[in-house]
């Protein structure tokens, strides 16, 4: 396996097949019907209902399977759209009414390298809120998917968890704060939902007086009602460093026959929080001292099963219209029903439903199924859907090998509200589910056989705490593709412990894990930057596309070792800041320029990288003060300082050619492989050049010899290429391919190599095809499944 190191974070393995090149002779490798119930006293299985017309198995119904909530006839008392998707549009259009920007999805494989998923909505707008990007809109709302996979053991056995879930969020850039949010919140819950408001109580951090004054004072909620938590429950923070601030959350109370004395939020079987109002004001620098943020932001988040399961009034998440659907087919499949299963039979049910869910939405965003990182996630989450649909007994359609495409394309066509790419990728979705579950079925068998011995032999060692030992699991993970949740489920059932730490020890001796999504970041350095940018102003203006020399630039900033300063001398390696510059900033899979900064005293600076920082604002030159002493001055450079900053020409010309050639050779893949082939990463440096690609299996001998012989053909058209600028949704329209999780902005470069390829690119390129002069694959090989 390949790895790569992200500043700062561990390591992450890139699950893609890898291809090798060399152009030019030098190595540049890269290569039913309802009926309405009562009010607020109806109850089912002991949990009291909000007002809602509940669903009613149909009397043409199959007994062993129920149908379906036609969700566009799931309204309230008041005949308002409760279904699931209209909670969703309810939300975005009451912010949209309010002056926010309705912004799309993040993919489920976020920029972030502290985190390995996105799993809350406000990740996407991180640099914006630790001011390392500039706001594009003043505030915003969003629906954004999330998987969560710290307490996958609770999944189906509580009301709540889950691995995939939509997450509703509300988004103030320094524009309002505190009292709107709260007002907003308020409002949405009881005006435009329609909850009941004295069901509703709510959180404030402990020394929030504040919030605690607005929702008394302002909103008119009950001081019995309104409770203080500590730092564990009303007190976020990005990490150790960065923007922090206390919190307020909104609970719903399921049984107000209870009363206010004593009312305890974190009790489950009586409160769910569903919605969560983070107030962003204040900064913790890496001493723990905090200040004053100069602009406060809000970041919101509700649960959109959570409000789905008390407006339709659901004893749990999974009963909504949002899960409902897929459990019923997994069950129509196995001949059962699940409202007359047992609790065991649901628990499964319920495992297959959210499980199947989080993979479909996964596989679209284009993690594939492996033993490592992300694909580890899809695997284990499969895996464990196989393995209820087998003891459930699930059969397989008439004609199909495998049973769990079917059970998928129920999530898929429920999907077009969260992310319409869902479907656009049902095929390839459809295929992963196929596939994974075959592969599991060649050693689900023996592997059964040989747990079933473990136990047995671990019952007979010790009776009374039979434990199986963590060598034993990670020997059935390794071999066999249990993931540790499976052994866990199996050995539970018999009454047997898993040693779990054991296992974890072996699996740090076998291999290197990308590690869980908790991970914290220090922001520091990040700040500093993203100061300094502040102050600027204007962003560092790149000339790069049209010229390799640029003169009378002016250093604005140096940063030496973490900290500002305003001169460097002979020998120091600094970070230095110009105002506008011709060198690339590494991007795209295109390492940053090399080359000189020139003061007019023969002073150089040798730049050996370039890099962006705060958010793409500031262009970081990487250097080392170099230049000639013998006048006895020591060579120096300082703040203010006119330059001519020049790039590596020979350096750049390389770099091009290769960056060019990953376009010809993606059009290439997509030609002889496939179309479902897509680029999951690159390297583009000057000495080769390396092309990522998802693809289920690699490229045969005779398909590389006629990718390469296009790519060749291409080069010896002597096409010139085009490179402009225009809207994205024009780019689009017009077949612009986009990198699979990269975010762009609302204008975009293109790089058009006409009737060949055309991409979204800020990188460099050549102007004609016949520049690159050759390629030749000298490797490819698979990295990773899929």
């Amino acid at each position: 396996a390949r790895f790569r190191q992200h500043r700062g974070a561990p390591m992450q393995t890139l699950l893609s097949p890898s291809i090798m090149l060399r152009t030019a002779g030098v190595a540049i490798a890269r290569g039913v019907g309802f009926r309405r119930t009562g009010v607020l006293a109806h109850r089912r299985d002991g949990v009291q209902c909000a007002r809602v017309i509940r669903p009613m198995a149909s009397a043409a119904s199959s007994s062993t399977e129920t149908a379906a909530p036609k969700t566009a006839d799931l309204k309230d008392a008041a005949g308002k759209d409760i279904s699931g998707s209209g909670i969703r549009r309810r939300f975005l259009e009451f912010y949209e009414q309010r002056g926010h920007a309705r912004l799309p999805s993040s993919s489920l494989v976020p920029e972030d390298p502290t985190v390995l998923l996105t799993i809350a909505g406000m990740l996407q707008f991180k640099p914006v809120f630790m001011g390392q990007a500039e706001r594009a809109v003043p505030c915003a709302t969003t629906t954004q998917k999330c998987v969560r996979t710290n307490d996958i053991e609770n999944v189906g056995v509580t009301a709540r968890h889950h691995t995939f879930f939509e997450m509703l969020g509300n988004f103030s850039f320094g524009d309002y704060f505190k009292k709107e949010a709260i007002q907003y919140a308020w409002e949405l819950a009881t005006k435009e939902y329609g909850l009941d408001e004295t069901r509703i109580y709510v959180s404030v951090f402990r020394e929030d007086d504040e919030a605690y004054a607005i929702w008394r004072d302002v909103v008119g909620v009950p001081e019995e009602r309104i409770k203080r938590l500590d730092e564990a429950d009303n007190f976020w923070a990005a990490g150790p460093t960065g923007p922090c601030g206390p919190c307020s959350e909104l609970y719903w109370d399921f049984h107000p026959e209870r009363g206010a004395e004593g009312a305890d939020l974190e009790d489950d079987s009586r409160f769910i929080e569903f919605y969560n109002l983070v107030f962003m004001e204040m900064n913790r620098d890496a001493s723990g001292k905090t200040a004053p943020l100069k602009n406060k932001n809000i970041d919101t988040g509700m649960g959109l099963e959570r409000m789905a399961q008390i407006l339709q009034g659901k004893p749990n998440n999974y009963e909504t219209d949002l899960i409902r659907p897929i459990i019923d087919k997994a069950a129509s499949m196995a001949g059962i029903s699940y409202d007359d299963a047992d609790d065991a039979t649901k628990l499964k049910l319920k495992v297959i439903g959210d499980h199947t869910r989080a993979v479909a939405y996964l596989v679209s965003d284009g993690v594939l199924p492996s033993n490592v990182g992300r694909g580890y996630i899809v695997r284990r989450l499969l895996r464990r859907v196989v393995r209820c649909g087998r003891l459930l007994g699930v059969k397989a359609p008439e004609g199909a090998e495998a049973f769990t495409p079917a059970i998928a394309e129920v999530a898929v066509g429920m999907s077009g509200d969260c992310d319409p790419e869902v479907a656009n990728r049902a095929r390839k979705i459809y295929e992963e589910f196929e596939r994974e579950e075959l592969r599991f079925a060649k050693t689900l068998g023996r592997g059964e056989e040989i747990l079933a011995d473990m136990i047995a032999a671990a019952k007979a060692k010790d009776a009374e705490a039979p434990k199986l030992s963590g060598d034993d699991a990670f020997t059935l993970y390794d071999t066999y593709g249990f993931p540790l949740d499976i052994t866990a489920d199996v050995a539970t059932e018999e009454g047997v412990a898993v040693d779990v730490d054991g296992f974890e020890d072996a699996m740090e001796v076998a291999r290197t894990l990308s590690r869980d999504a908790r991970v914290t970041v220090d922001v520091t350095a990040g700040d500093l930057l993203a100061t300094i940018a502040d102050e600027l102003g204007e962003s560092t203006r790149f000339t790069g596309y049209g010229s390799l020399v640029e003169q009378s630039v002016t250093v604005r900033a140096i940063v030496r070792a973490g900290e500002r300063v305003d001169s460097a001398g002979a020998g120091e390696t600094v970070d230095v800041v110009l105002d506008a510059t011709p060198f690339y900033a590494e991007g795209g899979g295109q390492v940053g320029d090399e080359g000189e900064i020139q003061l007019a005293n023969g002073v150089v600076l040798s730049v050996r990288d370039c890099r962006k920082a705060a958010g793409g604002r500031v262009f970081v030159h990487v250097c080392e003060v170099v230049g000639d002493s013998s006048s006895g001055n020591k060579p120096s450079v300082s703040v203010g300082d006119a330059v001519t900053a020049a790039v590596n020409a020979e350096s750049r010309r390389r770099a091009k050619a290769n960056h060019t050639a990953t376009h010809l050779l993606q059009s290439a893949l997509k030609r002889v492989v496939g179309e479902d082939v897509s680029q999951a990463g690159s390297l583009v440096n000057t000495e080769r050049l390396r092309f990522d690609f998802n693809a289920p299996a690699g490229p045969t001998p005779a398909q590389l010899e006629e990718i390469e012989a296009l790519v060749n053909g291409w080069i010896g058209d002597a096409t010139d290429l085009v490179a402009r600028e225009m809207p994205i949704a024009e780019a689009k329209s017009r077949g612009a391919t986009a990198m699979f999780g990269e975010k762009y902005g609302d204008v975009v470069r293109v790089v058009d190599v006409p009737g060949v390829s055309m991409e979204l690119c800020g990188g460099t390129h050549v102007a004609n095809t016949a520049e690159i002069g050759g390629v030749k694959i000298v490797s490819e090989a698979g990295i990773g499944a899929g």
